[in-house]
């Protein structure tokens, strides 16, 4: 069953911040410049919101929405989610040998487990994050952009390892990120969030070729890669 947001708004007293709808099939990118309100989107949906902030939220779904169960978050900096006097293995609700499975899954040496945060690139640490995040089984993975810290072959490997994964394990992808470059290799739907709300959406191929909206237009033509799509 999909994912329907039919409402989510996030206000500040009586200024509101976030009013959005979404539906995620397979997978759906937010996409959209800083300050937009995609990342206090994905806060509402993990109930991490500011006390000083208010949100609605009504959605359908065959799940309740359980923040490191159901819902699971890969944050955008790896470096900063693990703790550097902590080895990977203890940041794993298992035991080692399974956590040693789940590194092989993101194609890393199960033996990293034995390992600190700060002997590790980048790369790898995201990956750990990723098989940390499959560990707790989700039914919808949460990307923050996972990717700002990575060169542009790193990034394309870690989101297709990303969509193999998800057809391996069928959970549902809410992908944020002002990139719409990386959205189109994981996602197949779209939603350009602008001010708060989702001004156009629709099939990412679509919307990428024929962009109705302006601010649409300026998000495909600041990504090189995306020229091809206006070819």
């Amino acid at each position: 069953m999909k994912f329907i947001c039919k409402k989510l708004k996030i206000t500040n007293n009586n200024d509101t911040l976030v009013d959005i709808d979404f539906e995620i099939n397979k997978s759906f990118a937010l996409v959209g410049q800083s300050g937009s309100g995609k990342s206090l989107s994905l806060k509402a949906l993990l109930g991490m919101l500011p006390a000083n902030l208010k949100y609605e939220l009504d959605f359908s779904w065959n799940y309740p929405l359980e923040k490191g169960k159901t819902i699971v978050l890969v944050p955008q900096n790896p470096f900063t989610s693990l703790s550097p006097l902590t080895k990977i293995k203890d940041n794993f609700f298992t035991k080692d040998e399974q956590a040693k499975e789940f590194l092989k899954m993101v194609g890393l040496d199960p033996n990293l487990i034995y390992r600190f945060p700060s002997e590790l690139s980048g790369g790898q640490l995201q990956r750990i994050i990723i098989a940390i995040a499959l560990s707790h089984k989700p039914k919808i993975l949460l990307l923050d952009e996972p990717t700002t810290a990575l060169d542009s072959d790193s990034k394309k490997e870690l989101l297709s390892l990303i969509k193999s994964l998800q057809e391996s394990y069928q959970f549902k992808i809410l992908f944020v990120t002002h990139d719409i470059s990386s959205s189109k290799i994981i996602c197949d739907k779209i939603g350009i969030i602008h001010k708060g709300k989702i001004i156009e959406k629709g099939d990412i191929g679509e919307v990428l070729k024929n962009p109705v909206k302006s601010y649409t237009k300026k998000l495909i033509e600041s990504s090189f890669e995306n020229r091809k799509f206006r070819e």
